[in-house]
């Protein structure tokens, strides 16, 4: 029987148990992108914690790409060289070390949450002008003016995805996930809302989903064939009153990444428009979304559940209950980043993880 502590075999990469610390923005880098000791360290200590993948938090494929000013880059080698020795860490503690590689789109240029989220229109501030399929800003009180890409700039970001996924793979990881999710650009392209073009980028399903295809194409190119690429989704718009993105979109998408080469979808939801209505967020929330990609697709992509799993047991039974090939957590690892090992401990599968023996006393 498959549970939370069985490995996970992509390609020639094996997960050694079926949880992932879900990439999660910790807007701190010094303004330049580059990792610094807080990376090494809160990565660090989730695969300490026993996770079988640790993946970073959104690295920007380009400047603009970044979310903030703040943000992690990995656009330049000074990147790669700074998150190298995380990545070696990582492994150093038998967990799979992944990065998500991203471009934030129209929802760019933006201050940290904790320093209240707004727009950054100034230069001097370090802020830009965000690019998207169109020039319609992403709406806030203040929008920031925001360039459309043309053709040659769509190039621009696909050879960004495919060099940055060099960089990635050159300092030591394992996973490369292209994020398509959360209202940014790849996933701006996607949905309706969002992508009114009239070119071989917009109008049906097929040409809206063009630049994920390429992207991630381009993406696996470059990864070796042993490794595994990942990408993140938005399951649904939650916009159910006009036309979205909808979890049978995701679905048809699911099996035209598996075609260009992507072996596991990432299935979150939301984050186009502030008009979303998020349902109740109930433990489990967002897991029928992978559910449904997995029933379709069986082993032909593998899938990733996320949305309010916090318990061992709950955890667990997302993957033995067959609604996903991994447990995804994000907000659970800020609470706990040795979630993993409290549950083998809580199962009494110690024999199963790998207890650094700096740690051997506590367990």
């Amino acid at each position: 029987m498959t549970d939370l502590f069985s490995p996970l075999t992509l390609r020639g990469t094996e997960v050694p148990n079926r949880v992932m610390v879900s990439p999660m923005c910790q807007y701190s880098c010094a303004g330049d992108g580059v990792a610094t000791d807080w990376h090494q360290v809160h990565l660090g200590s989730r695969a300490v914690g026993g996770a079988g993948i640790v993946m970073t938090e959104a690295a920007a494929v380009e400047p603009r790409g970044r979310i903030s000013p703040q943000d992690l880059g990995i656009w330049h080698r000074e990147h790669a060289d700074a998150l190298a020795p995380v990545a070696q860490f990582i492994r150093g503690q038998g967990s799979v070390p992944a990065i998500q590689l991203a471009h934030a789109g129209r929802k760019a240029s933006t201050a940290p949450p904790a320093d209240g989220g707004h727009p950054v229109h100034d230069e001097s501030e370090g802020g830009w002008t965000p690019r998207g399929p169109t020039d319609t800003p992403f709406p806030r009180d203040e929008p920031l003016e925001t360039e459309a890409l043309d053709r040659e700039d769509i190039e621009e970001v696909i050879d960004a995805f495919a060099r940055s996924a060099q960089l990635s793979l050159d300092a030591g990881f394992e996973v490369a996930e292209v994020h398509a999710a959360h209202g940014y650009l790849l996933h701006e392209f996607c949905s309706p809302v969002t992508n009114t073009r009239e070119d071989d980028y917009g109008g049906d399903f097929e040409g809206r989903t063009r630049l994920v295809r390429e992207v991630t194409g381009a993406v696996r190119e470059v990864w070796p064939d042993d490794k595994p690429v990942f990408v993140r989704v938005s399951a649904t718009d939650w916009l159910p009153d006009r036309e979205s993105w909808t979890v049978e979109d995701t679905v048809r998408l699911a099996g035209d990444l598996a075609d260009v080469g992507a072996d596991l979808v990432d299935v979150s939801a939301g984050g186009i428009h502030p008009d979303q209505q998020v349902p109740d967020p109930d433990p489990h929330y967002q897991v029928p979304y992978a559910e449904a990609v997995r029933e379709e697709h069986g082993e032909d992509i593998r899938v990733g559940a996320v949305g309010k799993i916090t318990t061992a047991e709950g955890a667990n039974d997302v993957v033995s209950d067959g609604h996903a090939d991994l447990a995804i957590l994000g907000r659970e690892h800020l609470r706990d980043p040795y979630f993993t090992l409290h549950a083998a401990d809580e199962f009494d599968r110690m024999d199963d993880v790998d207890v650094p023996v700096q740690y051997h006393r506590a367990f």
